[in-house]
């Protein structure tokens, strides 16, 4: 039911023009989470596309909860007073990228585009004018964020918003022709979608974004619109026509969410692998941080397409239907391998140093030892996944070197029958961590997932002495210097292992870290552990560290910061 009109009290005049101001965006973000609050079970129980999971609702009222607190958090900034009090374009960019941070399922990913769109434009002005013109180029760029669009859905309803205010006008006007025209898209979305009209129902996603568009108007005119009707529950044939996912269905068994630090083609090429591994694709973003959606049945293959991309962190993954457990044995039965069987699980990890390989295999790991100058081939990794004698492999190459090799051997492998995941990581320190959050119990999705995202957690760095005159990314280095690399490139050139060390440490730990992991070798000075986790203990008081002895074969220094 409308209210009695209100005083413009979240908006300002300027030449005779009412604009948004920063309170104008708080209010509006503040109307937005509580009327997505409010309609979030009803949107829920009308969500039957692109999966009938029940959760559009609910998605769309986090990310509208994100993006709220986004904007708080500005206000409520030290010194956020006076002449240094956020602006119509503080506020709006921080609505945008609390939404991007948080963004939930498809709708809400979309939803998080929308805003940032609205937020580019609505940043050079605020009046009618920008508005009509912010909600264009929100819909473009959502439209153009989706693999694969489709209409009768949010694309369809926030493109008709658009269409409704083109022409411009006040603010009043332009937010009240806005919402006319996505509530009458909205209505028309069951004759657009084959699976809206089977169900009997509106688009969930469109039904949310006429909310939002709802609690703008309501903060620009002082008047609540009418409430949509009570939407019916879906028709029971409906289940039948919708993208039923999940094992023994015909849709992608898992949701995948991920934030991504990338660059732009390298999000370009992202999106051409994850459009052949699934659907239901979008990637928001932009300026080198994207939020990643996607509906796979390779869960694991998703993350790590992120991993080659960038820096995937934030990593969700949620079930559309439960995989089935693996059987148990008997606790007297001998193990798999010992009667001749395929074990249900196993790890094949590739690591320098005796120790190191040691101290794997005894966590399970089957260990292919990497020999200074004589890295493994194809072959080697191929007869390791082979000796693991597992119906199910997670490959682990710890080498940026190999991870063609790596390849190789998982596609070949994968025609014998065993399935393998091939997590990409670079370094043993990755694949240590990869390793500590292993759980063969769950599910093979769950588990690279998990192993993958704290391999993705973890950069590395590693000393070495340079054996010749060389030029690097830091400078000249001679031979016997000590080069101290970060993430494969030489960040640092010394003549004492130890003094570098430290060096390096501290250069990881300015960009923060829970755990630092060393791995030292016999050629290392003595001591060097006992100094370094003494000096990490004294300067980083929240930092752990953990150390771990490769023996011979290994790098004098290996340094890993979660």
């Amino acid at each position: 039911m409308s209210r009695a009109p209100q005083p413009f009290d979240h908006a300002v005049r300027s030449d005779e023009r009412l604009v948004l101001d920063a309170e104008a965006v708080r209010a509006w973000s503040a109307r937005t989470a509580e009327a997505l609050g409010r309609e979030r079970a009803a949107i829920d129980a009308i969500n039957v596309f692109p999966v009938a999971d029940g959760d559009t609702g609910t998605n769309l009222y986090l990310t509208a909860d994100a993006a709220h607190r986004a904007v708080e958090a500005v206000f409520a900034a030290p010194g956020a007073t006076g002449d240094r009090a956020p602006d119509t374009a503080d506020a709006v960019r921080a609505m945008a990228h609390g939404a991007l941070l948080e963004a939930r399922g498809n709708s809400g990913t979309i939803l998080s585009q929308l805003l940032r769109g609205m937020a580019g434009v609505l940043a050079e002005g605020a009046d009618g004018d920008h508005l009509a013109r912010a909600l264009a180029t929100a819909a473009s760029s959502a439209r153009a964020a989706v693999a694969h669009p489709e209409e009768g859905t949010i694309l369809t309803v926030a493109a008709a918003a658009a269409t409704g205010c083109r022409d411009g006008g006040t603010l009043p006007d332009v937010a009240r022709r806005a919402y006319e025209g996505a509530r009458t898209a909205l209505e028309a979305t069951p004759g657009q979608l084959a699976v809206l009209g089977a169900a009997g129902v509106v688009d969930a996603g469109g039904q949310g974004l006429v909310a939002v568009l709802g609690a703008l108007l309501e903060t620009v005119t002082g008047t609540a619109p009418e409430a949509l009707p009570p939407s019916p529950a879906p028709a029971p044939a409906a289940a039948g026509t919708t993208e039923s996912c999940g094992p023994g269905g015909e849709g992608p068994g898992y949701e995948v969410l991920y934030l991504l630090e990338a660059g732009d083609a390298a999000v370009e090429l992202l999106k051409a692998r994850l459009d052949a591994l699934g659907d239901s694709l979008v990637v928001v973003g932009g300026d080198g941080l994207w939020n990643v959606h996607v509906h796979v049945d390779d869960a694991g293959a998703a993350v790590e397409a992120g991993i080659e991309a960038g820096r995937p962190h934030r990593i969700r993954v949620t079930h559309f239907a439960a995989a089935p457990a693996p059987e148990p044995h008997r606790a007297d039965e001998a193990p798999a391998h010992a009667r001749g069987e395929r074990a249900h699980r196993a790890v094949v990890a590739v690591l320098p140093g005796e120790g190191l390989a040691g101290l794997c295999a005894e966590a399970g790991a089957t260990t292919v030892q990497a020999r200074p100058g004589e890295p493994p081939a194809g072959d080697d990794l191929l007869a390791a996944v082979r000796r693991a004698h597992a119906r199910e492999v997670v490959l682990l190459p710890n080498d940026t070197d190999l991870r063609a090799a790596a390849a190789t051997a998982a596609e070949r492998a994968r025609a014998e029958g065993i399935r393998v995941a091939l997590i990409p990581t670079r370094a043993a320190v990755q694949g240590i961590a990869a390793l500590a959050v292993h759980e063969p119990d769950r599910s093979f999705d769950e588990d690279v997932v998990a192993m993958t995202a704290a391999a993705g957690a973890t950069r590395y760095a590693e000393l070495a002495v340079a054996e010749r005159q060389s030029f690097t990314s830091a400078g000249v280095c001679q031979a016997g210097d000590v080069l101290g690399l970060i993430e494969g490139d030489v960040a640092v050139i010394g003549q004492d292992l130890t003094d570098t060390a430290r060096t390096v440490l501290d250069r990881m730990l300015q960009a923060g870290g829970e755990l630092v992991t060393l791995v030292v070798a016999d050629s290392a000075p003595p001591g060097l552990a006992a100094t370094l986790e003494t000096h990490v203990r004294r300067g980083y008081l929240a930092v752990d560290t953990v150390t771990y002895h490769a023996g011979e074969g290994a790098p004098p220094l290996l340094i890993g910061v979660e």
